[in-house]
């Protein structure tokens, strides 16, 4: 229970909070509660395989790993249509966010200050066509689940999350990647 004199405190500072304008209020806001960087990512799998399946990967700069299909949102833009932008502007698949599916979880939040909204597709690899610009993507791969290339940090411990790669079941239940 929370001490009468602190709960009267409270009452009256809320009381001074609503009396300012809205502008001021959310200015208010948006200095007080956590900052993150929010983006949206991939996991494509390979319809037709067999075994353990396959997953789309990216080798982008440095060009030392791979990665999933991912980027941060624009303002104001949906995470499952921001999703299936950057799956489009990075591997040339198109596909329209209804065929996206959440993944479960669906938000990952990292240590340093970004969350990944998280979904899943399915797609032929046979008859699906990948193009990169050869720019911010250099090559794009279907990699099977159980002989994974090297993975940068971020994309390894996301696809733990999942039950995926090297760092699979390394994260306690409920656990975050750091």
């Amino acid at each position: 229970m929370i001490p009468r004199s602190r709960a009267t405190g409270r009452a009256v500072a809320y009381q001074l909070f609503y009396r300012l304008p809205v502008p001021v209020r959310r200015r208010l806001v948006r200095l007080a509660v956590p900052k993150y960087v929010v983006g949206a990512v991939t996991l494509v799998r390979d319809s037709e395989a067999t075994g353990v399946g396959r997953l789309l990967l990216l080798r982008q700069p440095p060009g030392h790993s791979w990665t999933l299909p991912a980027g941060l949102l624009q303002r104001g833009e949906d995470p499952v249509v921001g999703a299936a932008r950057e799956l489009f502007e990075e591997s040339g698949i198109r596909l329209p966010p209804e065929r996206l599916r959440p993944a479960t979880p669906n938000a990952v939040v990292h240590a340093k200050g970004w969350v990944d909204v998280v979904f899943e597709a399915e797609v032929p690899a046979a008859t699906t066509e990948l193009v990169v610009d050869g720019a911010e993507v250099f090559e794009a791969a279907w990699h099977p689940l159980d002989d994974l290339p090297r993975l940068s940090r971020a994309t390894a411990r996301l696809l733990g999350v999942y039950g995926i790669g090297p760092q699979a079941g390394q994260l306690p239940p409920g656990g975050r990647p750091a």
